[in-house]
């Protein structure tokens, strides 16, 4: 069977919304890509490092999902990476109250053995040159190399090295104001075409509520949102989305642009579970069962016969 691995930073998160405030709890991009990928079944690994403040039981929550974690390096009398953010009403938008990078400023990642020949890679949100250097420790070229990054680290300070990242790889996953901001363009049509030329062969522009948008050559396809009726915490929203769309391509062996139509579909599905409760809770309690009902719910969204004359 296909191996996913999965490289992220694993923190505590303190999350305020309109709807409440939590304590630290689990959080980091790997956790949330993990759990998410973790509904197809598939071996995965997580790269990523801790704090000796890190609880056992999070371990056994990733654990019990089929996840290796002996690659996350515990640093015995540090202090894991922390995030604390307050959502606006709308909660389209935050403000990040505190960020300590603790033990992640020192992320050194060592690739396990058996993941060296990963099919799929997940190069989750963190600094590019720990991101290259997970790709410079793999003995085969994957089937397929998904980047995820952010605004931050398209700043002067970090541009060069994001784009040397960007190169190597075969998917990029962004969403739609980090898609201006890195190509320069407002269309997202141009700024997919940009992004392009970069290096990647795929493009995934993620527009929160309102779908995602995949680009390959001329070729282009959009998965609406499924809409809900409440949204109670959108972190790790996209992670989650990342985590189902590598996911299920891990599970398939299928990297055409035809399937990753269907990928984009079950991460859709997978990230609209994610934000009905606080961090990664919804995750950690979805069945089977709901997974489908909910896929069978977005068929019949999309689904309809048009007569072309």
């Amino acid at each position: 069977m296909s191996k996913l691995l999965i490289v992220g930073s694993v923190a505590f998160d303190a999350i305020e919304t309109p709807f409440g405030k939590t304590d630290k709890i689990l959080g980091g991009a790997a956790p949330y890509i993990a759990l998410s990928a973790s509904h197809f079944d598939i071996p995965s690994a997580i790269v990523s490092v801790v704090g000796e403040d890190f609880p056992k039981d999070y371990f056994r929550t990733l654990e019990n999902r089929n996840v290796d974690t002996s690659a996350i390096k515990v640093v015995k009398g540090g202090k894991t990476f922390f995030w604390s953010g307050k959502y606006h009403n709308d909660l389209n938008s935050r403000d990040t109250l505190e960020t300590q990078l603790n033990v992640l400023a020192d992320f050194n990642p060592i690739v396990p053995d058996a993941y060296k020949d990963a099919e799929i890679v997940v190069l989750g949100n963190l600094n590019p040159l720990v991101q290259l250097g997970v790709l410079e420790q793999l003995t085969s070229t994957p089937k397929l190399a998904i980047l995820d990054t952010m605004n931050f680290w398209m700043e002067d300070a970090f541009i060069e090295d994001l784009r040397r990242v960007i190169a190597k790889v075969d998917v990029i996953t962004i969403n739609d104001e980090e898609a201006r901001q890195l190509s320069g363009e407002y269309s997202l049509v141009k700024a997919a075409r940009v992004i392009e030329a970069m290096g990647p062969k795929y493009v995934v522009i993620k527009k929160g509520e309102h779908g995602a948008l995949l680009f390959h050559k001329e070729q282009v396809f959009f998965a609406p949102a499924l809409p809900l009726e409440e949204v109670f915490d959108p972190t790790g929203a996209g992670d989650t989305f990342a985590g189902g769309f590598a996911g299920y391509l891990t599970k398939t062996g299928d990297i055409s642009f035809e399937n990753m139509k269907n990928a984009i579909i079950h991460a859709s599905n997978l990230a609209s579970f994610c934000v009905e409760k606080f961090g990664t809770e919804r995750m950690e309690s979805l069945n089977r069962e709901e997974v489908h009902q909910r896929l069978k719910q977005f068929k019949e969204l999309t689904q309809f016969e048009i007569e072309l004359s």
